[in-house]
């Protein structure tokens, strides 16, 4: 009972700052760009995410072998777009700590989130991640923390960021664009 009062007072609490600000902080990272903004929507998804991290790259690759429709840009953070993307939501690029899902109405979505948003857009057997959302987002988070923060050690890193096959690459935005 008491959990459930905490839940109401914390989502009105919520729906009040939305309101005052145009952009809502979650987890000290900002999270902005919601449909009350003002901010024209954008027209595709964005997945921002480290074109030299093995396991992001691999990320990008599931999605593209499992994608319903070709919908989802792919920004690596490497690149101007990339920066800029990460630096308007509190994501340093040269030391990135999370991956970006950024919707079809410019709602970031970061950490957990991401995967699970990038997931529910493209499908496959990784949809089975998607129950994982029934769990706190703080527990989600620091599982992700603990892989991200030794995702290069465990799965290594590239000199150069993911290529992705010729039919694919206008839908990147690499290092160079």
């Amino acid at each position: 009972m008491l959990l459930r009062r905490q839940l109401k007072d914390h989502v009105r609490f919520a729906h009040k700052a939305q309101h005052q600000t145009s952009g809502t902080f979650v987890g000290g990272s900002a999270v902005s760009h919601t449909r009350r903004d003002r901010k024209p929507p954008m027209s595709v998804p964005t997945y921002l995410f480290d074109g030299h991290c093995v396991l992001c790259s691999r990320g990008v690759q599931y999605a593209l072998k499992y994608e319903t429709r070709p919908d989802v840009r792919f920004v690596a953070i490497q690149s101007k777009e990339g920066r800029r993307l990460a630096l308007a939501n509190n994501v340093d690029p040269d030391e990135p700590h999370t991956a970006l899902y950024i919707d079809g109405t410019g709602r970031a979505h970061e950490k957990s989130d991401a995967v699970i948003a990038l997931t529910r857009t493209v499908g496959g057997p990784g949809r089975m991640l998607l129950a994982a959302k029934v769990l706190p987002r703080r527990f989600r988070d620091f599982i992700y923390d603990k892989v991200a923060a030794s995702r290069y050690s465990i799965f290594g890193k590239t000199d150069t960021c993911y290529l992705p096959p010729p039919d694919m690459r206008s839908r990147f935005t690499l290092p160079g664009d």
